[in-house]
């Protein structure tokens, strides 16, 4: 690990939770016309125009939109949330997904993903 500090930078991407993937792709796809890019038993994968829209199977109640950040090292970024006083919320029996709630109890994501140039 580098004695680099961490960076993190927002990217375009939301996850919300749905107990049913069709009543949400009817909903996001259908009325508001928003584009599938891709659909599994677990997920569905939405181009919203701004901003990708992940649907997580799951009917994990009281988070609304959760916010995704970019950081070049994962493992790094964790170590310094936790460091921080963040601590790890998983999402639920249908998905692996690892959130954070920062210390005012707001929920994000973290992927990593290399630095833009």
């Amino acid at each position: 690990m580098s004695d680099a500090p961490v960076s993190f930078r927002s990217n375009r991407e939301l996850a919300i939770h749905a107990g049913d993937l069709d009543l949400a792709e009817g909903f996001y796809v259908g009325r508001l016309g928003f584009t599938l890019l891709s659909r599994s038993t677990e997920q569905l994968v939405i181009d919203t125009g701004e901003l990708r829209l992940y649907v997580n199977r799951d009917p994990f109640v009281g988070i609304s939109y959760i916010p995704s950040f970019d950081v070049p090292d994962y493992a790094a970024a964790r170590q310094e949330l936790l460091s921080a006083g963040c601590k790890t919320l998983h999402a639920g029996a249908h998905t692996s997904a690892v959130y954070f709630v920062d210390p005012f109890g707001f929920v994000f994501d973290i992927i990593e993903r290399p630095t833009p140039s």
